[in-house]
């Protein structure tokens, strides 16, 4: 269910009104005095983001020294709430030259009233784009003296995108070079045990696209992902060919997707929006390709000394490499000397973290490398306590890998016009939490 508000308010930090808009009449006007007395009055503040007073249930959220509070009377999505309050902080941002606190909304009382009706009608939210409503509420804000940001511009044509149709871009837009760059980015998220087998193991990946496009271009993308490929299939009556399918997790689209024609065959489809956005969101748990194995042997000699041994294994193909890798190995706190042998990179203790960082810049493919550290420690008198080891953690990034095995099988653009365009796809594979236990 939608937020269906009834009323919103903006307040000081000492519960005085700044401004309010009333939506329905199935509240009273005095609703702001309970949340003066029974949350911002008490200890309660804070604490939680949702109270239900006397039959209504207040969402309230603090932006720098101003908390705006959502009255609703029945049941309502509460993230759709708080996502309206983000996106109309923004918006309002955008009119003031990127301030939003008390002083600001004193200075545009006028405009922010305007920008009510418009944003929210009967309670339910409407188009908060900053784009589109620069296009026909054209009032300027009075802009904080410590802003630097230039007042944006509003552009012609309105009608298409006020009517929704194409809100996320305008038309008239002339390139000279049609280009299109996608970028496939991965984080690999591991636990090992410190014999080498997977525990825990999902990447999750998004989809960015950065278009100059003339035009109200028409994309199509196709991924090796197994339903799509099967969907195919089925339209074209031929058979699946043969090749490494995956199943994609959790997806989430950018607005601009077609939500009716992907159901329908599987294809994501769009009109892109001009410049840098995000496709696509997605998880894979399952056929994950893991870019390195780690091996460690950790020995305690004795109360004064150890031995670290810790071999690094890259998986993915000869021809690629990895960047950037850093292997950090936790010891004790008590260490008081480390000596090193690398095969590549360097290493050095850090006390800060109390680790021995290993760094290497470039790691090739089907390749190893190992570290060998003697590690001598203070000697205490106090009885040694048998605790759980932090694990080894890993950073690095592999160009032109995946971990998942996703891969873009084409990327298809029609324009009425009928120009030629340059694609360029990347892909990106990183480590998000890649831990493994000693």
């Amino acid at each position: 269910m939608p937020v269906s508000a009834s009323a919103i308010y903006f307040l000081n930090l000492r519960g005085d009104v700044l401004i309010n808009r009333l939506y329905r009449d199935d509240v009273g006007g005095n609703m702001v005095d309970a949340f003066r007395t029974h949350i911002m009055q008490t200890k309660e503040l804070g604490v939680c983001p949702v109270r239900q007073i006397g039959g209504c249930s207040f969402f309230y959220m603090k932006i720098s020294n101003v908390y705006i509070v959502i009255v609703v009377s029945a049941n309502a999505n509460v993230a759709c709430a708080f996502k309206f309050v983000v996106e109309a902080v923004a918006l309002f941002k955008s009119y003031f030259g990127g301030a939003f606190d008390e002083d600001a909304i004193r200075n545009n009382f006028v405009l922010i009233y305007e920008l009510l009706d418009e944003i929210m009608d009967f309670g339910y939210p409407q188009n908060l784009s900053p784009e589109i409503l620069k296009l026909y509420i054209t009032q300027e804000g009075v802009r904080s003296p410590f802003s630097s940001k230039a007042a944006d511009k509003a552009v012609p044509n309105a009608t298409l995108q006020v009517t929704g149709a194409v809100g996320w871009r305008r038309e008239g837009l002339v390139y000279k070079k049609n280009e299109v760059f996608l970028d496939i980015v991965e984080s690999v998220n591991l636990l090992m045990s410190s014999k080498g087998s997977v525990l825990r193991c999902d990447v999750t990946g998004k989809v960015l696209m950065k278009c100059f496009l003339s035009g109200m271009p028409d994309l199509k993308l196709g991924l090796n992902d197994k339903i799509g490929l099967e969907k195919e299939s089925q339209l074209k009556s031929r058979p699946t060919k043969s090749g490494k399918t995956i199943e994609l997790d959790d997806v989430t689209f950018h607005q601009c997707v077609n939500l009716t024609r992907f159901n329908a065959e599987k294809t994501v489809s769009f009109v892109p929006p001009d410049g840098e956005f995000e496709l696509m969101k997605y998880r894979i748990t399952e056929g994950v390709n893991l870019p390195f194995k780690v091996l460690p042997t950790i020995k305690e000699l004795g109360r004064t000394r150890m031995e670290v041994n810790v071999k690094v294994k890259s998986v993915f193909s000869a021809k690629m490499f990895a960047l950037g890798v850093v292997v950090k190995i936790p010891v004790p706190k008590q260490t008081a000397k480390t000596n090193f042998t690398v095969t590549s990179g360097k290493a050095k203790y850090n006390a800060s973290i109390d680790c021995l960082v290993w760094k290497i810049r470039k790691f090739p493919g089907q390749t190893e490398s190992t570290l060998s550290a003697e590690v001598e420690l203070i000697s205490t008198m106090t009885e040694k306590k048998t605790a759980t080891k932090p694990p080894i953690q890993m950073e690095f990034q592999v160009p032109m890998f995946t971990a998942s095995g996703l891969r873009v099988r084409f990327l298809k653009v029609w324009e009425k016009s009928g120009y030629n365009t340059v694609e360029w796809v990347r892909y990106i594979t990183k480590a998000g939490s890649y831990e493994i236990r000693c």
